[in-house]
């Protein structure tokens, strides 16, 4: 019986969401690839299947509880892995920043975390556990200036993480947290923020494949050795 994978958070083939998509199927699971936008869902199912893999597009916005509940009704019995890799980046100042604008930063970073850990580990209750993680980012562990909505929306979410591993550890379902600690080589950066990757070069981003090496660790560890957290970044990264 084929494994399941649902992994919320999937833009362009190039990010992370979709390398981690790749990777799943490449390791024999059925995909359920979700985010908000069809076209980038369907390239990355198209590259699956193409590579002889097996993936379906859910369009999801991870702060709609249907939405999120519906991923899971499309994984079914068979699901083994959930990740969430929903997130914004949402700078600004504090004394100048909407209510809204905060709010909105909790809702996909945290609060959209809570929809899917709370659906994940409902599945992962009716059968024998699983593997729920989440993606982080430095923003998880400490305040800066200038960040104030994204690191506290971050920082919820880990620990809500933590909270979820001791929660449910002894039920078979094993909770991680993934730091990322820096810039990621992928798309968004390269393509939104060309200047930017130039100036960074290809030493100072983190590499997508060492990432969702990361991932694939962790889903692959035996219950009698399970790590909750790991960080990754490049070797001229600060910290």
């Amino acid at each position: 019986m084929t494994k399941t994978a649902v992994v919320l958070g999937v833009g362009p083939v190039n990010g992370l969401g979709g390398q981690l998509c790749l990777r799943l199927a490449q390791h024999g699971l059925h995909v359920i690839v979700a985010g908000r936008t069809q076209t980038s869902l369907d390239a990355i199912v198209t590259a699956i299947g193409e590579a002889g893999g097996a993936a379906t597009a859910v369009v999801a916005d991870a702060t709609i509880e249907a939405d999120v509940n519906r991923l899971f009704e499309t994984a079914g019995a068979d699901l083994d892995l959930a990740i969430y890799n929903a997130g914004n980046n949402t700078p600004g100042r504090i004394v100048d920043m909407e209510a809204s604008y905060f709010e909105n930063s909790w809702r996909v970073c945290c609060f959209g975390g809570f929809l899917f850990g709370k659906a994940a580990t409902q599945q992962f209750l009716k059968g024998d556990g699983g593997t729920l993680l989440f993606t982080g980012a430095s923003a998880s562990l400490r305040g800066r200036a200038n960040f104030g909505a994204f690191n506290s929306s971050k920082g919820a979410l880990r620990n809500l993480a933590q909270a979820m591993a001791k929660e449910y550890g002894a039920e078979g379902v094993h909770v991680g947290h993934i730091v990322v600690d820096g810039p990621i080589g992928g798309d968004k950066i390269i393509n939104a923020f060309p200047e930017y990757a130039e100036r960074l070069g290809e030493a100072g981003m983190i590499d997508i494949n060492g990432i969702v090496d990361g991932f694939m660790y962790l889903y692959q560890q035996p219950r009698r050795a399970w790590t909750f957290e790991l960080d990754v970044r490049t070797s001229v990264e600060k910290w």
